[in-house]
């Protein structure tokens, strides 16, 4: 091995528990954003379907059936006679 390799090598084991530490850090932190994330997304799907299901039945329908009326008083009339 090179000088350099060797000085390297020394560098990275005398500061070793300080990058096995920070990268301990670093995963721990990803995970708890990864559940904050996850959490967030499954109260947000969850208050939609609770919002949806809840929401009160606003529309209303008119149906306009003199034309349905007319033509039942012509069938009945035709049959009748």
């Amino acid at each position: 091995m090179s000088q350099e390799k060797v000085n390297r090598y020394k560098e990275e084991k005398a500061n070793r528990k300080e990058i096995l530490a920070k990268e301990k850090k670093k995963q721990m932190l990803m995970k708890v954003c990864a559940g904050v994330i996850a959490l967030a997304l499954v109260c947000w799907i969850g208050y939609s379907v609770y919002d949806t299901v809840t929401r009160p039945d606003t529309s209303t329908v008119e149906i306009d059936s003199t034309a349905l009326d007319e033509y039942l008083s012509t069938v009945g009339a035709e049959v009748q006679e």
